[in-house]
């Protein structure tokens, strides 16, 4: 049986040499039970609440080269509550809910049992008549990485809770039924690092 030798130099990652991607999910525009589709709603009372809690917490973000945003009302606002004046990204938009737009998931359930079955089933599918969440994954893909290729630039992106999952699936290139697995709650932060094809997530204290 081959020897593995214990002289092989491990290949570390040099965070230094890479660009840094900070998400932040926006704070919330409703409550868990109101939660739609392509939420177009600005930070509701709770929310903007909450924003103004965790400024000093979050004001370190503002020091960042660049800084965008989802270009809905409650991560234009999560923005500027942080002082981050972010610029708008179209391709950062939520998922395209099609038909389903505007409804929570228990009216689209309701309504459509079946194609709500398939659309969780099938990230390929595309039952509301909008975007598949394989296309969804990809889009946001396709953001990450045509970002400036700056080494040691540091990007913050707020962004819709959906947005940040997708890029978790796409910078961690897991299947994208693990979509499904990742909970991103109001004003979740996380980090990655990298540059196109080639992404890691760093958990920061």
């Amino acid at each position: 049986m081959p020897r593995v030798s214990n002289t092989e130099p491990v290949r570390l990652y040099d965070h230094s040499m890479a660009l840094r991607l900070t998400l932040l999910a926006s704070g919330r525009s409703s409550s868990l039970n109101d939660v739609r589709f392509g939420d177009d709603r600005p930070l509701d009372s709770t929310g903007w609440q909450e924003v103004q809690r965790v400024v000093p917490a979050l004001s370190h973000l503002a020091a960042a080269e660049l800084r965008y945003c989802s270009p809905s009302p409650r991560c234009h606002e999560t923005g500027d509550v942080l002082g981050l004046t972010p610029m708008a990204q179209p391709a950062l938009r939520d998922c395209d809910m099609g038909r389903w737009h505007g409804s929570t998931l228990h009216e689209a359930a309701t309504r459509e049992p079946q194609a709500v079955h398939q659309w969780f089933a099938d990230p390929r599918s595309a039952p509301h008549g909008g975007e598949s969440l394989l296309a969804f994954i990809r889009r946001i893909g396709g953001w990450l990485d045509t970002r400036p290729q700056v080494e040691g630039g540091w990007l913050v992106a707020v962004a819709e809770p959906s947005v940040v999952r997708a890029a978790l699936c796409y910078a961690l290139k897991v299947p994208p039924h693990t979509y499904w697995n990742i909970d991103a709650h109001p004003l979740a932060l996380v980090t990655l690092f990298g540059r196109t094809g080639e992404w890691r997530l760093v958990l920061e204290s």
